[in-house]
């Protein structure tokens, strides 16, 4: 039934206009997001200061509209059917999870430690050091089932990726992070790390869960009922994604214009941890001769962030204007264009994987 459910949803909704021109309107936000911090960093400044025990209100509430219609898409009773077809996932658990962070913060000190000492000072090369430790600690979830959709990924297979990283995401995530800050030698504050981790992931799976459960009781557990109440979130996630591209880049826009320079130091360990981590897992499924659209997904899975988190948990920590909260913002300016350019290799190559 899930596998049915989650095929037809993917027959159904094929990519809209919006989704086929991601990275122009992602593009837009940014550029609208630095011109709304140089003309009104009074209203920047403003929205900045909404904020409840370091966790910035607005920023709350636009990504649990970004990533709350996925939550509800996400079947938990699709992971019983891991067993039939275990070697995506766990290609996918071993990249994310015992792979990714460290390698992540690998390339941090190696870069911000090392190759920049010269031009960074070590106070905020730690800072930058945190940023890409969170950025490397959260696999994506979000935007997981729209690189499946543009590789013609399994979507009953994507559906229990997802699930599975979520349920390791609550209980890992802030283990990994504050092991990989104090190895860095980072203050970690604990309670700020595991109230984000509540607020960004626990809560939302929690709701999108309740919700999923009610619509199918009430339509006698009929998926078309899912289907139609995510058709009609979506432009609301999509408007959510925009908007805290928007916010971020505002929050930030003094630093980026002042210093591109320093955004490009940041971007490059960023694009050698995605293409790395991408030829890592998408050449082991193929030695593996996981079928393309398993192999697909679950290569782009690790390779993509959960964003939404990192910026988020770089806020509460060490505060909006943070070295670590730019080093988060950086990746969002970093991540479509690579999962775009990935996704075409992926494309390309499909002949190349084993088709069942």
């Amino acid at each position: 039934m899930a596998q049915l459910a989650a095929t037809d949803l993917s027959r159904s909704a094929p990519l809209g206009r919006v989704e086929r021109l991601l990275s122009l309107w992602v593009a837009l936000a940014i550029a609208a997001g630095i011109a709304l911090g140089v003309l009104a960093p009074a209203a920047v400044r403003l929205l900045a200061d909404l904020e409840i025990a370091s966790v910035n209100l607005v920023v709350a509430v636009l990504v649990w509209a970004m990533i709350f219609p996925m939550m509800v898409a996400v079947d938990f009773a699709s992971v019983r059917d891991i067993g039939r077809k275990p070697k995506g996932l766990v290609i996918t658990l071993a990249v994310n999870w015992l792979v990714k962070p460290f390698t992540m913060a690998a390339l941090a000190v190696l870069f911000f430690d090392h190759v920049y000492a010269g031009f960074i000072g070590a106070g905020e090369a730690d800072q930058y050091i945190a940023g890409l430790i969170l950025l490397g600690a959260a696999p994506c979830t979000a935007m997981v089932f729209v690189w499946s959709q543009l590789t013609r990924g399994d979507p009953a297979y994507t559906l229990v990726q997802v699930s599975v990283n979520d349920l390791v995401m609550i209980v890992a995530f802030a283990p990994i992070v504050a092991l990989l800050l104090g190895v860095t030698e980072i203050a970690v504050p604990w309670e700020t790390l595991l109230l984000s981790v509540a607020l960004y992931v626990v809560v939302p799976l929690a709701a999108g869960a309740v919700v999923r459960t009610l619509l199918l009781s009430t339509h006698g557990g009929d998926a078309a009922a899912v289907e139609t109440f995510l058709a009609r979130l979506k432009p609301v996630s999509i408007i959510g994604l925009l908007a805290t591209v928007v916010l971020l880049f505002a929050f930030q826009a003094t630093t980026i214009l002042g210093n591109p320079l320093l955004i490009l130091l940041i971007a490059i360990p960023i694009l050698i941890q995605s293409y790395g981590i991408f030829a890592l897992a998408y050449f082991a499924a193929k030695a593996w001769r996981v079928p393309h659209a398993i192999a697909a997904p679950c290569a782009l899975i690790g390779t993509s962030n959960f964003f939404e988190l990192a910026v988020a948990v770089a806020i509460g920590l060490f505060g909006l204007s943070s070295g670590a909260a730019l080093a988060t913002v950086v990746g969002v300016l970093v991540e479509v264009p690579v999962m775009l350019s990935l996704v075409a290799y992926a494309n390309r190559t499909r002949g190349s994987f084993p088709a069942n």
